[in-house]
């Protein structure tokens, strides 16, 4: 779309909202899962009142244009209703030019990354990437499948080895799993996570955001 198309266009994009004194990044709509308690496949695309549909991927000008000054947050965490490494580039040239003005940046994502660019990107977050929280939301393959519903094949290891990964580069990764989701194991879960040396932490369902 081009820039004069896009102002002439009779939509808002919420690009960054805020929430628990955080500023939150809205940059994709597209991702590497199709969770099944994810809201955008539940008809709705409304978090915490804000309606995160995108008619366009912002680019980086607009996503710092939206923060404005980052100081007045405790954290900038990149997190919509897609998964912002999808959008690579732009996650680490929107998080340099913030942590420049001081910003704590924080990633959610699904962990998939590396298998989805082919690579190990976890060496480019370090000095970028504050903390990871990764949505891990099951404690074996065929629980995740079910639930998650990955387009590539070996998402769940792919997924667990990117933890394992990512911790030597940011200083406080976290896995997560969702309490309420049928057969999730949650104690399995923090156990896994500790075996690989990362923060737990349990989610509830429904509660998003």
């Amino acid at each position: 779309m081009s820039e004069a198309e896009r102002h002439a266009t009779p939509y808002y994009d919420i690009i960054a909202y805020p929430l628990h004194g955080n500023c939150y990044l809205n940059t994709t709509a597209r991702c590497t899962l199709r969770c099944n308690f994810c809201p955008k496949y539940n008809r709705t695309w409304e978090v915490q009142s804000y309606d995160l549909r995108l008619h366009h991927e912002p680019d980086v000008q607009e996503v710092l244009a939206a923060v404005g000054d980052p100081t007045r947050f405790k954290e900038i965490v990149f997190c919509g209703l897609g998964e912002p490494t999808l959008r690579l580039e732009l996650l680490l040239a929107v998080a340099r030019a913030l942590k420049a003005q001081g910003a704590t940046i924080r990633v959610n994502t699904d962990g998939l990354a590396n298998l989805v660019h082919g690579r190990d990107v976890t060496p480019e977050l370090e000095g970028v990437v504050d903390a990871l929280s990764i949505s891990m939301n099951a404690q074996d393959e065929e629980t995740y499948i079910r639930h998650c519903r990955p387009r590539k094949a070996g998402a769940f290891a792919a997924m667990l080895a990117f933890a394992g990964l990512a911790k030597r580069y940011v200083p406080s990764v976290t896995l997560t799993a969702i309490d309420g989701l049928e057969g999730v194991d949650v104690a399995r879960c923090a156990a896994m996570a500790e075996a690989i040396g990362v923060h737990f932490r349990r989610r509830v369902l429904d509660a998003v955001g």
